[in-house]
């Protein structure tokens, strides 16, 4: 790897590369870390919950 022949769209590249990996370091620990089990198992079914009506701005 040249790093003097590196182009301007090159090195947002490698930044963009860089940020999603932080990233998803940062989800993977949040989500795996035992001490956010509480917080996620609260939540697992809360795709399929319609109960609840859900307030679009539609007037009734």
């Amino acid at each position: 790897m040249d790093v003097v022949v590196m182009s301007a769209n090159d090195w947002i590249g490698v930044f963009f590369s860089l940020v999603a990996f932080i990233g998803m370091a940062a989800v993977y620990f949040m989500v795996f870390r035992p001490a956010n089990k509480d917080m996620f198992e609260s939540q697992r079914s809360m795709a399929l919950d319609d109960e609840g009506h859900i307030n679009m701005g539609e007037k009734r």
